[in-house]
């Protein structure tokens, strides 16, 4: 997490957007965009994607748009839900019943970013009317989880956050694992914290850097082939070029241990084994890049799912983010399982049935 954090908060995942990709920001007519030495446009730098502006549409919602007076009343009932969380704890005198979550953070180490999407869209989905993931295909794996109690699920536990009863660490969700991060993707999903990448650019590869989990991808731009179908990788095998300024970057051959899609942290959709992910990446201004995918899986989804959002321009570097360096709510959540199933071995013995 940057050292700049906003004053407002986020909502929860789940607005809608424009029902095309057309309908984002575009380059202002009168600014020239800057180039490396070799010419092409130039992406480097930090780029914050926070927005509070969800993945999908609510339910409730009907719009595609906000208003402005809407939009600066959703970012003010934030900020103030914000400034309630920001306040003092009430002392707990007393221990919180067994078995309870006493929850993993306080509201200091959030940063979900307090600003709707600079055209207001009501979520980041935007090639579907109904601003929502789309219909799953017939036997598409689809898993839950809870932030909360352990869900019963199948193996491997592909979302993010979460798991299945503690057996060993593979039953944990992969960001919990410091596997892949639960909002850098790829595709860059706003959530949480950290919510940060720094591009660099050589005339043959450009890296992405991810503050969460600090995750790189090193993507050619030498049109060399991806590689072969058996080499499966956690954040897919991507090859970049350009078209016009616009870098695009086409990724597959992800492991099957990772979603289709991400809908949220505890919401894994299909598998990665059939995914193909396009994502381009438009410097519009000196200070907005935008960002645009669109997750490919026909084994997986009846349509496919194109979401935009703006990235600003960071002013502070990235630090190295550390992960297992300190983690004992693993080792705990595994210790305390066998420890609980000795429990009940123990009475088990004292009770024959």
């Amino acid at each position: 997490m940057t050292a700049r954090r906003s004053a407002l908060g986020s909502l929860v995942l789940g607005i809608a957007l424009v029902p095309t990709l057309a309908g984002a920001q575009t380059r202002a007519a009168d600014w020239d965009v800057p180039r490396t030495a070799d010419g092409q446009p130039d992406l480097q730098g930090v780029w914050d994607f926070r927005t509070m502006t969800p993945l999908q549409r609510p339910r409730d919602q009907e719009k595609a748009v906000l208003t402005e007076e809407e939009a600066a009343e959703l970012e003010q009932r934030a900020a103030e839900r914000v400034a309630r969380a920001d306040a003092p704890s009430e002392v707990r005198a007393e221990p919180l019943p067994a078995g309870q979550p006493v929850g993993g953070y306080n509201n200091f180490w959030l940063d979900r970013g307090g600003r709707v999407v600079e055209d207001r869209r009501t979520a980041l989905i935007v090639d579907l009317p109904t601003g929502r993931v789309p219909e799953l295909q017939s036997g598409a794996i689809r898993q839950v989880g809870s932030l909360g109690e352990d869900l019963p699920s199948q193996r491997p536990v592909r979302y993010r956050s979460g798991g299945i009863y503690p057996d060993g660490p593979e039953d944990r969700g992969v960001s919990e694992r410091c596997i892949v991060g639960f909002n850098s993707g790829p595709p860059l999903l706003p959530g949480g914290y950290n919510q940060n990448i720094q591009l660099f650019q050589t005339p043959d590869h450009v890296v992405v850097l991810s503050e969460m989990v600090h995750e790189v991808r090193i993507v050619p731009l030498d049109g060399r082939p991806h590689v072969p179908d058996s080499v499966r990788q956690w954040l897919g095998d991507g090859r970049g070029y350009w078209d016009g300024d616009t870098l695009v970057i086409e990724s597959q051959n992800f492991s099957d241990q990772v979603a289709s899609f991400n809908a949220g942290f505890t919401t894994a959709l299909g598998t990665g084994t059939t995914l193909h992910l396009t994502e381009r990446f438009t410097r519009v201004d000196e200070d907005t890049l935008r960002y645009e995918f669109t997750v490919d899986d026909p084994d997986t989804f009846t349509q496919p799912i194109s979401g935009v959002l703006q990235l600003q321009q960071g002013t502070q570097p990235l630090f190295e983010y550390a992960c297992h360096e300190g983690n004992y709510g693993m080792r705990n959540s595994l210790s305390g399982a066998r420890a609980a199933e000795l429990d009940e071995l123990a009475e088990n013995a004292g009770n024959p049935q």
